[in-house]
């Protein structure tokens, strides 16, 4: 349920701020919801985070791209920059706890 809301919750916070600025610090709240997702959620498959990696990085340079389109490219460009904020936040989630988990099976070979 947690997790809905989060996704649910970013995602209307990107769309909100792509046409208003009536939300301040809106990177910051949605690097949080990322980081609270991705230690509340993480991905046990290495393949998936790495996919994360790859679209934390990709998504925004895609949607670059998108300001080619009349009217509506601005505005979906911020979106999806704004979505791209989110899934960093997952992937450094993601990537801490790996880490953390090496740190700790390491630890654990004496």
């Amino acid at each position: 349920m947690l997790q809905k809301v989060l996704t649910w919750g970013s995602l209307a916070i990107a769309v909100i701020a792509a046409f208003t600025d009536a939300i301040p610090m809106v990177p910051l709240i949605l690097v949080v919801l990322g980081l609270i997702g991705g230690f509340m959620n993480p991905l046990e498959d290495v393949g998936t985070r790495v996919a994360y990696y790859v679209l934390a990085v990709a998504l925004p340079t895609i949607a670059n791209s998108l300001d080619a389109i009349p009217g509506i490219g601005g505005y979906l460009n911020s979106i999806l920059d704004n979505v791209a904020i989110t899934i960093a936040g997952i992937a450094l989630a993601n990537f801490l706890l790996a880490l953390y988990n090496n740190a700790m099976a390491a630890g654990n070979d004496d």
